[in-house]
């Protein structure tokens, strides 16, 4: 099976059950599978382009996506995450993996250390704080920040599309840090 994307955004009133294009890809439906993929390949490109700045890897990525897709839909549970959450990470994943073999890395060594239980407390005390803080982002403040650390776009992508100056985003990366360390207590105010 080879997918190609078709770049639709959706519009003129075509909408998309994902629920139940979920149900039908775990039942075999390959039909389905296209559906899904020929709604969402704008979606799918987004996600995996900062990772893979070569079109010929990003096919193959899409591939990769379209497999775990095929495999995973009988997975989904929308109680734990919503559709476009749960694509979203099998995007990340897909193109993390394909961008580290293209490096050469390889898998983690048995030999590492395994952190310690204060290490595992401390760190979900951090990633609660976090969470916490991203909570108080709102509006443009919020796009930047998930657009530069959650899908690792450039400064320039990121002007781009929202219809800045790199520079405009630059200023702003910046008083988000600020903001983002005092809201996790790293800075008194």
């Amino acid at each position: 099976m080879v997918y190609h994307i078709v770049e639709e955004t959706g519009k003129g009133g075509w909408t998309v059950r994902d629920t139940e294009l979920l149900r039908r890809i775990a039942a075999g439906d390959e039909a389905a599978l296209h559906e899904l993929l020929r709604y969402y390949g704008p979606r799918i490109r987004y996600i995996i382009r900062p990772f893979l700045p070569d079109t010929r890897e990003q096919e193959e990525c899409v591939q990769d996506v379209a497999m775990t897709l095929w495999r995973k839909a009988g997975e989904f549970d929308e109680k734990r995450a919503s559709f476009a959450a749960w694509l979203t990470v099998i995007c990340r994943n897909a193109a993390l993996n394909r961008a580290r073999r293209r490096k050469g890395e390889t898998p983690l060594d048995e030999s590492v250390t395994v952190p310690s239980a204060e290490d595992e407390v401390l760190r979900r005390e951090r990633q609660q704080r976090l969470y916490q803080a991203v909570a108080q982002l709102y509006g443009t403040e919020r796009q930047i920040f998930f657009r530069k650390y959650y899908y690792g776009q450039s400064t320039a992508q990121i002007a781009a599309e929202l219809g800045l100056t790199e520079r405009g985003v630059e200023g702003r990366l910046y008083r988000l840090r600020d903001k983002m360390r005092r809201l996790m207590g790293g800075e008194d105010g």
